[in-house]
């Protein structure tokens, strides 16, 4: 996620050889009818998917390093490529997420940069109106039929496609049931856990914080891309309702890293995150078990549902062949590692899904609220990121007004929205 802070790793490429068959289908049908000689079909020859290309991704920025469970199921995935395209060869480079989007879009715009990156659609629409992304349109309609609707519709602006779907993903309530016989329901019951002395942790945010607001009656923009936070006190009352679950003892951060290795360590029982992290989480709490983010006073939590994919840079040499590539990334076989070893909801409609784990964050999916890929959304992160870190600072101090922080935050993004 956009906003999360994510540690920064650099790992050595790993080189795959493949080469490949595409498929070809006959263009004339044998004739057969009365009288008819057959004509036998032309033999059409595949083209091979041969040469070398560089991905990037940062699946080692999910809280497990180079171990990490998503890092684990591309290898797997590298390994199947290797096997079945002998003769192509794929440089992976693993980018802290932190820095993925900047870095990719200061060497694309040079000239350079990989052929392809997978990541979530944070900065699809911002992408891909400054002319950062390839344009996949008419180029990968096989895939895109094999995808779920929701997975292909995030994976579009204005009626274009610019990513090839490989999940989706979203904010869910993980907690240990080992230790939490009665998960909480509401943010009333949240509330009052914490009072007796459970342990929650919350990433705060805009980002983590995106399904706050719709529990408590708020909403961020109206139909017009116009800031709708002040419209009523839902905005100002769910950040105020994290601020009160970190004075009653709840750990309350920023920082991704701090409230994840908190969980990863048990230090904490009740956390909120996406489903990048079920893989690592299921190895260190026996205990794992998903639910809905609670529901509060006005309503279901609505917390922010994305799309992961991958990107053609169009600035690359290979456009053909990364196109070619990252459609066999996603491939039934392929995703099934994601889905079994790494945890992903898979776009991939043929990929089966057992795990009930994996069921919670679907249910999470289809209750969420689709990315915004409109001009407007790309400054509601700085000005309610703002918000949220003079509302409740890392620090311990008191921070300040949420009422008048939440209006600074309207005024700047409608004012940066020209709105």
């Amino acid at each position: 996620m956009k906003i999360q802070s994510r540690l920064a790793a650099l790992l050595a490429g790993v080189a795959i050889v493949a080469a490949a068959c595409g498929t070809g289908t006959a263009t004339n049908a044998p004739s057969t009818g009365p009288g008819a000689t057959a004509t036998p079909a032309p033999v059409v020859t595949p083209m091979p998917i041969a040469g070398k290309i560089v991905i990037w991704h940062s699946y080692g920025s999910s809280g497990g390093g180079a171990d990490s469970a998503e890092v684990q199921a591309l290898n797997k995935i590298l390994a199947a490529m290797k096997v079945k395209f002998p003769d192509l060869t794929i440089e992976s480079i693993n980018v802290a997420f932190s820095a993925l989007y900047k870095d990719f879009e200061a060497e694309s715009g040079a000239g350079g940069g990989p052929d392809m990156f997978i990541a979530p659609n944070d900065n699809l629409g911002a992408e891909s109106r400054d002319g950062y992304l390839a344009d996949l349109t008419g180029l990968i309609d096989d895939t895109l039929a094999a995808s779920s609707p929701v997975s292909g519709s995030g994976s579009m602006v204005a009626g274009k496609v610019y990513m090839v779907p490989e999940s989706l993903k979203a904010v869910a309530m993980y907690y240990d049931s080992k230790k939490v016989a009665t998960p909480p329901a509401t943010m009333a019951d949240l509330l009052a856990y914490v009072k007796a002395g459970g342990k929650v942790g919350v990433i705060d945010g805009a980002y983590f914080g995106w399904g706050f607001y719709s529990a408590f009656g708020g909403s961020i923009f109206d139909a017009n891309g116009k800031c709708a936070a002040t419209a009523t006190k839902g905005v100002a009352d769910a950040i105020d309702f994290v601020k009160q679950l970190k004075a009653a003892g709840a750990m309350v951060d920023s920082n991704y890293g701090n409230i994840n290795n908190a969980f990863i360590s048990g230090k904490i029982d009740i956390m909120f995150n996406g489903n990048w992290a079920l893989g690592d989480y299921k190895k260190a709490r026996p205990g794992l078990a998903v639910g809905p983010m609670p529901a509060g006073p006005s309503g279901v939590a609505k917390t922010m549902a994305g799309v992961d994919g991958w990107y053609i840079n169009p600035s690359g040499k290979h456009i053909d062949l990364a196109i070619a590539v990252a459609k066999e990334m996603v491939a039934v076989a392929n995703e099934q590692f994601m889905v079994d070893i790494a945890g992903h909801v898979p776009a991939n409609t043929a990929a089966v899904v057992t795990d009930p784990l994996v069921k919670g964050f679907a249910a999470a999916i289809l209750a969420g609220d689709p990315r915004p890929q409109t001009p407007e959304f790309n400054n509601y992160w700085g000005a309610f990121g703002d918000a949220w870190t003079k509302a409740i600072p890392d620090d311990g101090s008191a921070g300040g007004d949420i009422t008048a922080l939440v209006a600074g935050a309207c005024t700047a993004m409608d004012t940066a929205n020209k709105k």
